[in-house]
């Protein structure tokens, strides 16, 4: 497969490194000197662009890599609020492709999947509040994390108790995020049920973006063969 990358920081690297490995051709690399190369031959060629950039410069990249017919696989947070509309429509309506993930570990799906079928056993126990906490490193740019707030809308959807999440709020019916940013952390995210009588918590630790960079890959090999809005719930497949 070949595969181009758009934003060549440490994760782009790490899934240069990867794909590689992998058998994949690295067609392009795009990083902020060099944009006019979304309209090379070799950009064109890729069958899938994979986007790790900012949130002021992912949606931009969405459109350059379409105009190209490049599918796009784009782990970038904090777009969706501004042109989150936009993008469905083009993915629906526009034929266009984009696998978008906030969280493209493997370990973060399963742990997804715990954290959706725990809500839903928790909504029949109101005496358990719930709350989540997450911790990344310094140079992290929004908050909460894209990761945060996913977990965070499946509370909402099957916890009828919560009607909407925030950071930092204390209202009863809402969901409180805190952020925690420190180091060098690559994600840790806890999500908590307390009652007066005991806790429940779950927890994902990630060691390294070493597990981002290949669900990355995998991602890519998924939508190389597939079309429309795609995430993770349709690359990794759990029962409940």
């Amino acid at each position: 497969m070949k595969i181009a990358l758009i934003g060549y920081g440490k994760m782009g690297r790490m899934i240069e490194g990867i794909a590689l490995s992998r058998g994949h051709e690295i067609v392009s690399v795009i990083d902020i000197d060099n944009q006019q190369d979304f309209e090379s031959e070799a950009f064109a060629s890729a069958d899938v662009a994979i986007e790790f950039t900012t949130p002021w410069t992912a949606y931009d990249n969405y459109m350059k890599a379409w105009k190209a017919g490049v599918k796009v696989v784009s782990g970038s947070t904090g777009w969706m609020k501004d042109h989150g509309d936009e993008v469905r429509r083009a993915c629906s309506e526009g034929g266009k492709t984009l696998f978008w993930a906030s969280n493209f570990s493997v370990g973060v799906a399963i742990f997804s999947a715990v954290n959706e079928y725990l809500a839903k056993i928790m909504n029949a126990f109101p005496q358990y509040d719930v709350n989540m906490v997450e911790t990344h490193h310094v140079h992290k740019l929004d908050a909460p994390s894209g990761t945060a707030i996913t977990l965070a809308e499946q509370i909402v959807d099957n916890l009828d108790r919560k009607k909407k999440w925030g950071l930092h709020e204390t209202a009863k019916d809402v969901l409180r995020i805190d952020d925690i940013r420190r180091g060098e952390v690559a994600g840790i995210h806890s999500v908590t049920y307390d009652s007066p009588e005991d806790m429940i918590t779950i927890t994902h630790d990630a060691h390294g973006r070493t597990g981002f960079a290949l669900g990355a890959v995998l991602a890519a090999e998924y939508t190389a063969n597939h079309e429309g809005l795609l995430t993770t719930s349709d690359l990794f497949r759990f029962q409940q």
